[in-house]
Formats: structure tokens, sequence, C-alpha cells
């Protein structure tokens, strides 16, 4: 049964924009998305409990799908990662904004014709990086607004903790921010958005995360995290916010529309 968040993001609103998001992992949440995404109805959707995606048509005024330890390719162990990424490809080409965070980013990269690589050569990328952002994301709808507060160099400090990685980007797709070991940390194909990082995560997450891997420094990651709270948290809010005017404009847009 499909759960509605809508008392964790400011009320039930029958007149509210709804945003669906897919959760493919128990330990791969909204985190603090739960409370940044507010003024819209949130409704989880949880395919890895046998919860059934929901049609292009049901997504509402926005779809959010989060990450995941499975590959973007694993549709034998994860079944319903061929239909997400279906829906992906149709949900990203109409004007239903659409948000990808690291696995749901490179799904929606292999929806849209373009390549992930598996256990990339670079290795995993773990911690707070430093984004960089491409002069094409100064115009974006969605991280534009968080372009405007990076620092001098055009960098935000953002989670990350990834092996595999998006290395062909789709036709047509926008090249929007890089990282020094990754080129394609964040790209817009269509109405959607693909982020590589994870902005929603908090220390507690990525402690989690960390302790999941015996390559990665747990307490060197949470030192990072601790040390760039502010500013990790200013990014990661300011991308929600962006992300909650595309759906609330979307919702004005359609009722106007009726």
């Amino acid at each position: 049964m499909t759960v509605s968040l809508s008392d964790h993001v400011g009320g039930t609103d029958a007149a509210m924009p709804r945003v669906t998001v897919i959760q493919n992992s128990p330990d791969a949440g909204l985190d603090r998305f739960a409370e940044w995404l507010t003024g819209v109805d949130v409704r989880l959707v949880r395919p890895d409990l046998g919860e059934t995606l929901p049609g292009p048509a049901e997504v509402g005024d926005g779809l959010v799908v989060l990450g995941g330890p499975m590959t973007a390719y694993d549709d034998a162990t994860a079944p319903w990662l061929r239909p997400l990424r279906d829906l992906l490809a149709v949900v990203s080409a109409t004007d239903v904004p659409a948000l990808g965070i690291c696995l749901g980013a490179q799904l929606l990269a292999v929806a849209r014709g373009g390549r992930v690589e598996l256990a990339a050569p670079p290795g995993r990328e773990v911690g707070v990086i430093d984004v960089r952002w491409r002069p094409e994301a100064a115009s974006d709808a969605l991280v534009g607004p968080v372009v405007e507060t990076a620092t001098a160099a055009r960098t935000s400090p953002q989670p990350s903790m990834h092996g595999d990685a998006v290395v062909d980007l789709p036709r047509g797709a926008v090249w929007l921010a890089s990282s020094v070991t990754y080129p394609f940390q964040a790209f817009r194909i269509g109405s959607a958005w693909g982020l590589q990082f994870h902005p929603e995560a908090g220390v507690e997450t990525m402690r989690a995360w960390a302790d999941g891997h015996d390559d990665v420094d747990t307490e060197d990651v949470v030192a990072q995290m601790t040390a760039c709270a502010e500013a990790v948290e200013a990014c990661g809010r300011g991308l929600a916010d962006a992300f909650v005017t595309l759906i609330r404009d979307r919702a004005a847009t359609r009722r106007v529309s009726v």
C-alpha cells in the first residue's frame, strides 16, 4: 500500500501538489528531504517491498527516484528496475518535474540512452565532494538557485557514496556539474534531473552507508560531514526548495488548463 508522508511535510490538503517518491532500498530513504519537501503531498512507493510502481499519469506533479545498493542494470535482483526505467523515460518526456538521486540518476541516464559503468575504475567516491557547476547550471531551473550561493570557484560541497558512475550522457542531455573524480555529477534531460551526489543525506545516513563498506573510513566521512555541515545543508535545502517550486508551478499550470 502506498504511504503518504503529508503529515511530515506540511499536512494534508486535497489541493496540495503531489509528488511520488520511489524508494528502492530500506537504507536509502528521503532522509532530510522528508522535512525539506514542504507544501507538497509526498506519496512514498516501496517497490522493494512489493508495492506496484505508478503509471506515468499517476505520479502527480513530480517524481523522485532515490538511491540503493543495486546497479542500474540489476533487473534480476530488483525486477522493478526495468519498469522504473520505463517510467523515467516517459515522465522525463512530459512536463512533470522528475529528480533521480545517485542510483536514480543512473537509471534516468540509462532510460534515456546513456551508459553507466559498474565499479568504475576511478573507484568509490565517498564523503563530501566539491560539486563543480558548469556554466549551463547558472540558468537551470533546479540547480541555478544553488549556483548563486556557491563559492567563488563555483563549487558546492555535497555528500557522495557510489562506485558505479554515468560515463555517457543521453543524447540531448544538458551537463550541469562535475567533480574531480567523476565528470557527470548533475545533468538535465527533458523535464528530469539526475544528481549523482546525495543532497538528501544527513550525517547519520552517511555514517550508516560508510559502515557498510570495508574500504571506507567511517570516521573520516563523519568528520567531513561535520566540518561542512552548514554548507552541505544549505545546498541540499536549496535543491529541495527549487524542486518544490517546480512541482508547484507544474500543478498551477495543470489547474489552469483543466
